[in-house]
Parts: structure tokens; C-alpha cells; sequence
């Protein structure tokens, strides 16, 4: 198990994570820098979700 890390602190979060965890549009908040951001996860690759600006 691994812990998933910030994308934009690269803080540890609270969330844990096994090697066959998948997460599709999880929307991550890190507790240190307050902020959230989409994610997807897949075989422990955390991709980064960019929202476009409406």
C-alpha cells in the first residue's frame, strides 16, 4: 500500500492506495495545502485531471 501524494504540494495525503486500486475523476483534497484536485489512478500512476476554465 502507498499513499497518494499531492499533485500540487507533493505532500502525503489520506489516502492509501493498493498496487489494484483504480480511481477514475476522484476528486483529491490535501489537507496541508487546502487545495482539491481530479485524479485518476491505475496500477499506482496517479494522473492529473486539468478542468478546462468555463
Amino acid at each position: 500500500m502507498k499513499w497518494v501524494i499531492c499533485p500540487i504540494c507533493n505532500n502525503k495525503t489520506r489516502i492509501k492506495i493498493r498496487k489494484d486500486t483504480q480511481l477514475k475523476n476522484f476528486p483529491l483534497y490535501c489537507p496541508k495545502c487546502k487545495k482539491e484536485s481530479l485524479i485518476c489512478v491505475n496500477n499506482f500512476k496517479i494522473e492529473i485531471i486539468k478542468e478546462p476554465d468555463a
